[in-house]
């Protein structure tokens, strides 16, 4: 297959192929243009949040083996009463507020009792491990939002969220997934086009050599992950700030939104229980002593495997046992229930959950590693590994396309929008706009390339009428 020539503005600067021969001029195109600029100019976005999920995907089980001291205990026996052992953490830390806990299920498995802490960050607690056997703690450590990710996935976590650096990073990892589908579905379109003219599709040529190898190997790796890429970039993107703002109100709207659960315990709510302030850590009744009798009413409804039992600290509120993310768990369903009366307040089964939320659920469990357990880790890897390969034969081949002496290659040619139709040029404008303003960052950027892209053109013809 002949190699094409590079391009300086709008001038062509011939290039060899493998075999020595000169290309001809490419055929101008828009798709190849964004496929360029968004590969240059965001790819270190998307290698730096690829880097950081593959590592935060597989952070699950590395923090299974960092702090197995913590998560399992060789104790073995019968087990004493979740209350006793909510009991035990309090003596730990009589200074915090309990407020939820992780019974263990599985022998082996310590309890997870956690506690409000104002002095930890947003969405962070204090959590003490508990053997269910002998009653006694552990130890304890800080966790994280609703999967209680503890330090080590924490760390990885806020590093693919936001470089550590707070809100301000978080342009970074929505920037990136912004532009992931765009450049996934770009590759696409000029892959199969280059099919289209005799290329392969499914796999690579590897009788060739030099830039045409690169991009053979480029666009086959790119072709076999564009779907798994679309996916992480569309899951990312619930996350991100103003784009996750907009598809959330886009739920809301059309009522796609995950259903809440009413946890107000009713008039009977307090009538043979104390009002709480914070629980008094040697208080073996009040709401923390009805903890086994609420979780066996949650059993019996069909609230089953692993749990998280919110405690209220208010009479007027009622328990919240709920299933939590593990793997092979595609119906995380809740339910309240007043302590005390065991009266069933509310449910909120997955079952009935609008499909949209539940795909949402399915999704961002697939993207955190955790539905289909090691194996969706590490597929998640191998998807990360392969895009690193793509974005990095994607730089090796635009240095090797620069024209001789120069140091780097140059942009696909121009002139593919202008050649479009009347009709197709107003439709991409409304269509861009539209979605630049469904995906800010996404259209903010675009407009920055179409800035930079028209600086270069003119440069070019300065440059050109000068040299004339």
């Amino acid at each position: 297959m002949p190699e094409t020539g590079t391009v300086e503005g709008g001038t062509v600067l011939p290039s060899t192929d493998a075999s020595g021969s000169t290309g001809s001029r490419p055929r101008p195109s828009l798709v190849m243009r964004l496929h360029f600029y968004a590969g240059i100019l965001i790819a270190p976005f998307i290698l730096v949040a690829a880097i950081s999920g593959g590592l935060y995907a597989l952070a699950p089980t590395a923090e299974n083996i960092v702090y197995s001291d913590l998560l399992q205990t060789n104790s073995s026996g019968p087990t004493v009463s979740v209350a006793e052992q909510v009991t035990a953490a309090q003596q730990v830390r009589p200074d915090l507020t309990v407020s939820a806990v992780r019974p263990s299920t599985e022998v082996g498995d310590t309890t997870r009792v956690m506690f409000t802490d104002t002095s930890l960050g947003q969405s962070e607690q204090m959590a003490v491990f508990v053997d269910p056997v002998t009653g006694r703690s552990v130890g304890e450590s800080v966790v994280y939002g609703s999967s209680n990710a503890l330090p080590i996935r924490t760390w990885i976590g806020q590093l693919h969220r936001n470089l550590h650096l707070g809100e301000p990073g978080r342009i970074y990892s929505e920037l990136a997934a912004s532009w992931l589908w765009v450049v996934a579905l770009g590759g696409v379109v000029l892959w199969v086009r280059r099919y289209r003219r005799g290329g392969r599709l499914l796999t690579v040529d590897r009788s060739v050599e030099g830039r045409v190898r690169t991009r053979n190997w480029h666009g086959g790796v790119g072709i076999w992950t564009a779907v798994g890429l679309i996916f992480l970039s569309a899951t990312g993107l619930t996350w991100s700030a103003s784009a996750g703002e907009n598809i959330t109100e886009l739920r809301t709207a059309l009522k796609w939104t995950t259903p809440a659960l009413s946890t107000s315990a009713g008039e009977h709510a307090g009538h043979d229980m104390p009002a709480m302030t914070p629980i008094a850590p040697d208080s073996f009744g009040s709401s923390v002593g009805r903890v086994d009798a609420v979780l066996g009413t949650a059993r019996s409804q069909g609230i089953d495997g692993k749990v998280e039992v919110t405690i209220p600290t208010d009479p007027s509120s009622a328990f919240v046992v709920t299933q939590t993310r593990q793997p092979f768990v595609f119906s995380p369903s809740s339910i309240a229930i007043d302590g005390a009366t065991n009266d069933v307040v509310d449910t909120n089964w997955f079952s009935e959950w609008p499909l949209a939320a539940k795909l949402s659920t399915w999704g961002i469990a697939l993207h955190m590693g955790i539905l289909f357990g090691l194996v969706n880790q590490i597929a998640l890897a191998l998807l990360v590994a392969a895009l690193v390969t793509v974005i990095v034969r994607g730089y090796l081949m635009w240095w090797q396309r620069r024209p001789v002496g120069a140091v780097v290659g140059s942009p696909a040619a121009r002139g593919g929008f202008a050649r479009r139709s009347l009709v197709k040029k107003v439709a991409f404008v409304i269509g861009f706009a539209a979605l630049g303003w469904f995906v800010p960052l996404l259209g903010i950027s675009l407009l920055v390339f179409l800035i930079i892209d028209a600086a270069l053109g003119v440069r070019h013809r300065t440059n050109t009428m000068e040299a004339s």
